[in-house]
């Protein structure tokens, strides 16, 4: 860059900290509606691979929600969960959203490396749950019953964790394109026990989805993410409202936008109290 005339370039109504917990460092990042909040407090949209795709989902919600009737998508608090790095991934994630399965049970890697430290994914909801969450209820206008969480590949398998062991935490559940083959026996495990946990108050929407292009066969993402629905659909008394949508021509990078332009209606339109 040769000119000193450029300023760095500032998201309106957004901030950012770093959280440590057990020795790791987040990076937070928040945006705010420029609405007043209603009595009851903002939505929030709790997002994961904040690096990578918390200006996307700021910058549309920012749009879209000036039309609310029109869009379906209301203002809601963003809050990016990421690490300290300007890349838009982080080493970390791998252990953050994943539990530890043998090799054998791990899809091979792209460049045949070894795959980083996994196996944090209950240390990770641990801070969510105990430390970050309310660090946010506290400094901003939350409504604690309009809470979703979104993630996308490993993200989107984290989101499944949460949903499966701990289904009161949010009530909107957003999985993209989730990496069901990495960690399935675990998910299963945590499915089976599921039923136990599903008492007569639990209201609970959960979205699934994937890039066309990504249905190539190799990781059977759409089979098992629509067993997945079934199974969670047939539990309790409908405790669990699951669904699932596929986006045509998408493939699993490309998918992100129109998945965030979709988790935005799914998190906000249903439990809008405005």
């Amino acid at each position: 860059m040769k000119s000193t005339d450029y300023q760095p370039v500032v998201i309106p109504r957004s901030y950012s900290k770093i959280m440590t917990y057990q020795e790791r460092d987040y990076h937070i990042f928040v945006s705010i509606p420029a609405d007043p909040p209603p009595e009851s407090g903002f939505p929030v949209i709790y997002l994961l691979d904040g690096n990578s795709v918390f200006a996307t989902m700021t910058e549309a919600i920012r749009i879209q929600s000036r039309g609310p009737k029109r869009t379906g998508v209301y203002p809601a608090i963003v809050v990016g969960i990421g690490y300290p790095t300007d890349d838009p991934y982080h080493p970390a994630r791998f252990n953050d959203y994943t539990h530890e399965v043998p090799a054998s049970e791990l899809p091979g890697s792209p460049k045949g490396a070894e795959w980083p430290q996994m196996g944090g994914a209950e240390q990770f909801l641990t801070f969510l749950e105990e430390e970050l969450k309310p660090s946010i209820e506290n400094d901003f206008p939350i409504d604690r019953t309009q809470q979703a969480i979104l993630g996308h590949s490993l993200g989107g398998l984290f989101v499944l964790h949460v949903l499966l062991s701990r289904p009161h935490a949010f009530q909107r559940y957003i999985a993209g394109s989730p990496s069901i083959h990495w960690n399935e026996s675990v998910l299963l495990a945590k499915e089976s026990q599921l039923p136990s946990l599903l008492t007569d108050d639990l209201d609970v929407h959960a979205l699934l989805t994937i890039g066309e292009l990504e249905n190539d066969g190799r990781f059977l993402v759409k089979e098992k993410s629509l067993a997945m629905i079934e199974r969670l659909s047939s539990m309790g008394k409908g405790q669990i409202k699951a669904s699932f949508k596929e986006f045509a021509n998408e493939n699993h990078s490309s998918v992100l936008p129109v998945f965030i332009s979709q988790g935005l209606r799914f998190a906000t339109k249903k439990t809008a109290r405005y």
